[in-house]
Parts: structure tokens; C-alpha cells; sequence
């Protein structure tokens, strides 16, 4: 049974990066799994609502069951509906994009966002994805409350990804994240410009309970608006934004769904 659980979730996990979908046979090969073992783990997920297979002999695909629990998840700890209020303001202050995300064991996801002078939250359709650590602007904040080695464990267990997929600046070795991560901490937040992709740039802060940083909010943008001397007047109300919501989380998790307001 165990095995089995390690292999359903393995599966679930790699579908997660297969908008399309995938083979059986890509499936076994990518995860090494013997193809019997691998179809039949498959039928229980497709049984149990997790995985579809629209056409027989055709690719597998996750359902939203997946984002369903998640965004439940979410919505009883009540974490994002606390922050709403702040990303909105701090969205309608700046005119990009606004990101929430929260630290999960080794991961930092995505979980909402608010876009730009539009009235109203946003949530992600790319929600439950996982921020790159070692080239978005919300992994280098998370990733400058910890050590040097805490950070370089993360980023060797995630991996630095095909420099082809991100931006012109985006770090490939060891030495060029501590040197963008030593100086996010000067700052007190990070800030890359075409790091996570080209054209764009953006600046992050870690949102902070007793000293653990607890989740990220970022605001991103084109350069040619969000300019370096742009994000550096952004960054006091981005700083206030995060030391706001921090105190607050911890209320949305023990309390439920509190009003916005200090703790």
C-alpha cells in the first residue's frame, strides 16, 4: 500500500507539469515505474477523480480535484482572504502585478494576485505553482532569511532549470545567487530585472512570524514602467505591506476568518 501511495503521488505530482497531458508510456519511462504497476495506479487515480483520460490509449491528465483541495485548504485557513485587502492596495499604489505566495515545507506557491489598477482579486490560474526559487524575485526574498547553506539546499533540491526558460540574467551557478542574494539582504528585499524573464522585472519581501518567513509578496512588471528607481519607491510600501500581513496570519490560522486589522 505504501508503494502504491508513493507511486499515486508521484504521478500526481509530475502531471502537475503536463498541462497536456502524458502517455503511459511517457509516464513509466519518466518515472521509471514498471508499466503494469504504473497503469494500475492510474486507474485509481482516474477512478477516484485525480487523473482523466479524455480518449483510450490517449494521454493522462490531472482533473481539478487537485486545485479544488488546495483552494479549499486555503480558503479555511483563511490566509488569502486576510491578505486580499493588502494586495489590493498595494496593487492599486504600484499598478502591476502583486503577488502573494506562501512558504510550504521546501516550497514557496503561488496562491493570488492582484492585477494592476483592476478593481477586484484575481486569483492565479497558474495557483498551487511553484515559484523558481533560484530566479524569481519571490524565491530570492524567501530564500535571503535563510542561511547561505539553508538557501543553496533548496535550490540544489529544486534545481536551477533550463537558463533557455528564464530570463537573460538569471543566475546558473552558485556564485551568482549569493551574489543576488547577499544583496537582497542589504536591502531587505530582493529585486531582479530580466532575471525571471525577459523585458520584465520585479521586487519581493518576505512576510515574517517571529523571525520564519511564513510566505512572500512581490510586485512585478516591464521594465520599460517598473524601473529600478520605480521599484526602490515602491519598496517602503511593499516593506509595510509584508510586516502588516505577518502578524496577521497567525490570526487567520488560529482564529479562522478575522477582520483585517492589527494583531
Amino acid at each position: 500500500m505504501t508503494l502504491a501511495l508513493e507511486r499515486g503521488l508521484a504521478l500526481i505530482d509530475h502531471l502537475v507539469g503536463q498541462p497536456e497531458g502524458a502517455t503511459l508510456s511517457s509516464l513509466k519511462d519518466d518515472l521509471q515505474l514498471p508499466a503494469g504497476a504504473c497503469h494500475r495506479v492510474l486507474q485509481v487515480l482516474v477512478q477516484q477523480g485525480y487523473v482523466r483520460q479524455p480518449q483510450a490509449n490517449g494521454p493522462y491528465l490531472l482533473t481539478a480535484k487537485v486545485a479544488s483541495l488546495g483552494l479549499a485548504y486555503l480558503s479555511n485557513t483563511g490566509i488569502v482572504d486576510i491578505a486580499d485587502p493588502l494586495l489590493e492596495r498595494l496593487a492599486q499604489k504600484s499598478g502591476e502585478l502583486v503577488r502573494l505566495s506562501i512558504v510550504d515545507n521546501d516550497r514557496l506557491t503561488w496562491v493570488s494576485k492582484v492585477q494592476g489598477e483592476r478593481r477586484g482579486v484575481r486569483h492565479d490560474p497558474d495557483m498551487g505553482m511553484d515559484a523558481r526559487l533560484s530566479c524569481t524575485a519571490s524565491g530570492h526574498a524567501w530564500l535571503l532569511t535563510l542561511t547561505d547553506e539553508q538557501a543553496l539546499q533548496l535550490v540544489t533540491r529544486q534545481g536551477f532549470g533550463e537558463p533557455r526558460d528564464y530570463g537573460p540574467k538569471a543566475p546558473t551557478t552558485v556564485k551568482a545567487l549569493l551574489g543576488f542574494l547577499h544583496a537582497a539582504r542589504v536591502r531587505g528585499y530582493a529585486m531582479i530585472d530580466e532575471v525571471f524573464a525577459p523585458g520584465m522585472t520585479a521586487l519581493a519581501a518576505p512576510i515574517l512570524l517571529r523571525g520564519r518567513a511564513t510566505g512572500v509578496i512581490s510586485i512585478a512588471g516591464p521594465r520599460t514602467r517598473l524601473t529600478r528607481e520605480r521599484m526602490h519607491a515602491l519598496a517602503p510600501a511593499l516593506l509595510a505591506a509584508a510586516a502588516e500581513l505577518g502578524p496577521l496570519s497567525v490570526r487567520a490560522t488560529l482564529h479562522g476568518k478575522p477582520q483585517l486589522g492589527r494583531a
